[in-house]
């Protein structure tokens, strides 16, 4: 407990944006979060005031962390499952547990356990050698994936020519394939658990995918029967419980044409296809996922509007000048690309007043998500087309 408020203290490894937000969450808890962060340059290490410096494959980084820590949580799943065995034989609690959290590290050890609870999910296999690849695809196209690493489509190679695969296992990276999918669109059904046991669902969302990478995510997702929303919702909870799973779980779905929903990937922290709860749920993500590591009961879920859509901001190719580069009073005398990224969120918050922004304090760099806005209404095609405009006003400095 934190000597001066007596509430508790959160060690969260990891600095990124899932940390900061998460952060913001905690301060109204009356909650602490302890972050482990690589660089003080981080986006939670800029705003948050308990902070530690160092690797998350450092054991004794994560001991330092734990220490005076209620729990440990985590902002990525990129911590060595043999440090997090460690730190829960010395008393640490951990959520999600190592033995939780290793199907969120690795998709080989996820595929197969999802296949022995007969989850539905695309037709697989591990891959030890080219000619595995060879016959699992039998002369049609599949995907090839890291079984650990991967993200925002990288780690992903869709193969024609199982030869190239050669070059990824010499380099020692181990594989999976899969059948290639022939979806219709992308969902997430994403849940919390906690401890107890309780578990909460929010809506079934669809997300939007460019080169890989989520742009946007539509809340409730449109055209989605009743039936097959319940039917994903209760899949997540199910995955949720055989796998011991506290804190957030995030469901990435496929939904096929014959009116299937297949498991993709699974992710046990907040998710980028939940960053619309901030404003458009009763409880956000990041405030759930710490109700549920610290066993409170758990939120309402809620939409606060019919129809939320949240649109990822993206670096872009050309990069805006530094603050003090130009002085504000010429920004109506140069092109749109030349003004700052702060004249930019003046132009955007004056064309758009409704839409909410959150900017992950990154640097900008082409195809990096450094924040995202979130439009509410009641009306889907206005609500997708002003987060549109929102983002284009950030990334281009002008409106469509």
């Amino acid at each position: 407990m934190h000597p001066r408020t007596g509430l508790p203290v959160v060690g969260m490894v990891g600095a990124g944006q899932l940390a900061r937000m998460t952060h913001q969450a905690a301060i109204a808890l009356g909650q602490s979060l302890r972050i482990l962060a690589v660089s003080p340059d981080d986006g939670a290490a800029l705003v948050a005031a308990d902070v530690l410096i160092g690797d998350h494959t450092d054991l004794g980084a994560l001991r330092k962390l734990a220490a005076g820590s209620e729990v440990v949580t985590f902002d990525h799943e990129h911590v060595p499952p043999e440090h997090l065995r460690a730190l829960v034989a010395e008393g640490v609690t951990v959520y999600p547990g190592p033995d939780a959290l290793i199907h969120a590290q690795d998709k080989g050890v996820m595929r197969a356990k999802l296949a022995s609870l007969g989850a539905p999910m695309p037709r697989w296999a591990p891959v030890a050698s080219v000619d595995d690849v060879a016959r699992f695809a039998g002369g049609d196209t599949v995907v090839v994936k890291a079984a650990r690493g991967g993200y925002d489509g990288r780690g992903v190679w869709v193969v024609s020519d199982p030869t190239p695969v050669q070059e990824l296992l010499d380099a020692g990276t181990p594989l999976i394939v899969e059948e290639r999918v022939p979806l219709v669109r992308e969902l997430a059904a994403v849940v919390a658990r906690s401890p107890f046991g309780q578990v909460a669902a929010w809506p079934v969302v669809e997300t939007v995918q460019r080169d890989g990478i989520n742009v946007e995510v539509i809340a409730p997702a449109p055209g989605l029967s009743e039936e097959k929303a319940i039917e994903a919702q209760e899949l997540a909870i199910r995955l949720a419980s055989e796998l011991g799973v506290v804190g957030v779980l995030a469901v990435e779905l496929f939904e096929t044409a014959d009116g299937g929903i297949l498991v993709n990937e699974l992710a046990m922290r907040p998710h980028n296809s939940a960053h619309w709860t901030i404003e458009g749920s009763r409880t956000s993500q990041f405030e759930q996922h710490l109700r549920a590591v610290l066993d409170y009961p758990l939120g309402a879920t809620g939409l606060t509007a019919p129809y939320v859509v949240m649109a990822n901001l993206l670096g872009g190719d050309v990069t805006p000048p530094s603050p003090g580069e130009y002085p504000r009073s010429e920004e109506h005398h140069r092109p749109p690309h030349e003004m700052t990224l702060d004249e930019r969120i003046h132009h955007m918050m004056a064309a758009e007043p409704g839409v909410k922004v959150h900017l992950y304090g990154k640097e900008l760099r082409p195809g990096r998500k450094v924040g995202h806005v979130t439009a509410l209404g009641d009306d889907l095609d206005d609500v997708r087309r002003r987060a549109r405009r929102a983002v284009h006003w950030l990334r281009e400095g002008k409106q469509e």
